[in-house]
């Protein structure tokens, strides 16, 4: 088993993203991903509810952490600024996953159903974030509106990052999307 690092989320993931690449995200199945991580189909549904969440491990536990993370956050710290750096904190986390990430986005990107996941996960990110904001003094609609801006300048950094034939860090393209953000911002 030392083949794959981290836990077993970890293992299913990595072994989920292997079959969809070789076999197609409809003809894989959950007893195929557990065989193929070395575990039970049981031990799949302790972690995932269905094959697609697969593709979307610790959503949850990330959306609950930038929530916290953002109510941490020093109050004379900007709303932009505060997401930015909280955003920005996991990333080293993400360069790790480089190769992971780019397999993952093309088996999204073939597939609508798993980009609606993605935007139902992206919604439950954003109102998160506003939440944060509104609970920080930040009042609607300017709370909605920067949670929004701001899971667009992450999800734009994400799809530079995953094409970046330099291979930047996620932390200098999420960087890069939050000065292209303050940018338009002062120019408009």
């Amino acid at each position: 088993m030392a083949r794959w690092p981290g836990g077993t989320p970890e293992r299913l993931q990595e072994a989920a993203i292997e079959l969809f690449t070789e076999r197609g995200y409809e003809r894989t199945t959950v007893a195929e991903i557990a065989t193929r991580a070395g575990l039970t189909e049981r031990t799949f549904y302790n972690h995932f509810a269905d094959k697609r969440e697969v593709l979307f491990p610790g959503q949850d536990s990330f959306i609950a952490e930038v929530r916290d993370a953002l109510g941490r956050a020093p109050t004379e710290q900007s709303p932009l600024d505060a997401i930015r750096a909280v955003l920005t904190a996991g990333s080293d986390w993400l360069d790790q996953r480089r190769s992971a990430a780019q397999r993952r986005r093309h088996i999204l990107d073939a597939h609508p159903d798993l980009r609606e996941r993605e935007g139902a996960k992206l919604a439950a990110l954003t109102a998160a974030i506003a939440g944060a904001l509104r609970a920080r003094g930040v009042p609607d609609p300017a709370a909605t509106l920067t949670a929004a801006v701001s899971v667009t300048a992450y999800h734009c950094a994400a799809a530079r990052w995953l094409a970046d034939p330099q291979h930047g860090t996620f932390g200098q393209h999420l960087h890069a999307s939050f000065d292209d953000l303050h940018r338009t911002a002062r120019t408009w």
